[in-house]
């Protein structure tokens, strides 16, 4: 797919699987230099060899995105390797699923640290560094549709992505000035390693019990049901609406974008499938 992406050079954090590895070989796909991340060097790299083995060009930074001393590392390996930082893409999260009075103040903070305060390290990390470099520069934070309601079992989850959403549109506004477009993509459900735990078999028992679910389980049937467009998205979509932020050939800044196929837009809550 065509963009002036090509020859730019853009970091993708949590990018050794599901979303983040597909915008990752997308981007590459597209001509960009490309800036792998996992908190494994092996996973980054093994992402890194991929592109580079399609012809694309890649290297692998180990990182632990929730350290600001990590996510500047990120972004001066890819200064030192390609000479710019021109899109950063702020994928890396984790999920944890607990109701809120069992949830303990250590698995709040993680995904608090990853999912809002790495989003925050990295887009500073970046927005100095284009800020400094000629050209204009874009950030893309992943959020989730999970950001714009309130879903049992996903407290610090919810909590984290509404907040990317506002930050999303404090750094638009902070960063204009420079020539930077910041903006927030929100999948709906996809099929990735983050969700791939959660579904349970169907015809699982605890699916039809409603003190049991929503907190842990959920199957096909019931994605289907509360999506106009009855499916799953799929990664290849989400790493396309990427590019499409990431092209800059837009007067777009400070938006969510949903990509969920009317998950959100539907207020009535199941199809009947």
């Amino acid at each position: 797919m065509p963009s002036d992406i090509d020859g730019a050079t853009a970091v993708v954090t949590g990018s050794s699987s599901g979303i983040g590895e597909r915008i990752a070989t997308t981007f590459a796909e597209a001509g960009a230099n490309v800036v792998t991340n996992s908190r494994s060097q092996e996973r980054a790299e093994s992402t890194a060899a991929d592109i580079r083995d399609a012809g694309g060009t890649a290297i692998a930074v180990e990182a632990d995105v929730s350290e600001k001393a990590d996510a500047e590392k990120l972004v001066d390996a890819a200064v030192e390797e390609f000479g710019s930082v021109d899109v950063m893409v702020n994928n890396a999260g984790v999920l944890i699923v607990s109701p809120i009075l069992e949830l303990t103040e250590e698995k709040w903070r993680e995904v608090i640290d990853v999912n809002l305060t790495g989003v925050f390290f990295g887009a500073q990390a970046a927005g100095e560094q284009m800020a400094a470099q000629p050209g204009d520069g874009r950030i893309i934070n992943i959020s989730s549709i999970f950001g714009s309601v309130g879903v049992q079992g996903r407290g610090p989850y919810n909590a984290a992505k509404g907040a990317v959403d506002n930050l999303t549109r404090a750094l638009a506004v902070d960063l204009a000035e420079h020539d930077v477009q910041v903006n927030a993509l929100a999948p709906g459900f996809v099929r990735s390693d983050l969700n791939r735990d959660l579904r349970a078999d169907e015809g699982s028992e605890a699916l039809n019990d409603a003190a049991d679910w929503p907190y842990y389980d959920y199957d096909d049937r019931h994605i289907e049901n509360r999506t106009p467009m009855g499916r799953f998205g799929t990664l290849e979509e989400v790493a396309n609406c990427a590019l499409f932020l990431a092209s800059g050939d837009h007067y777009m800044t400070g938006e969510i974008v949903h990509a969920d196929g009317g998950w959100l837009a539907f207020g009535w809550g199941s199809t009947g499938r």
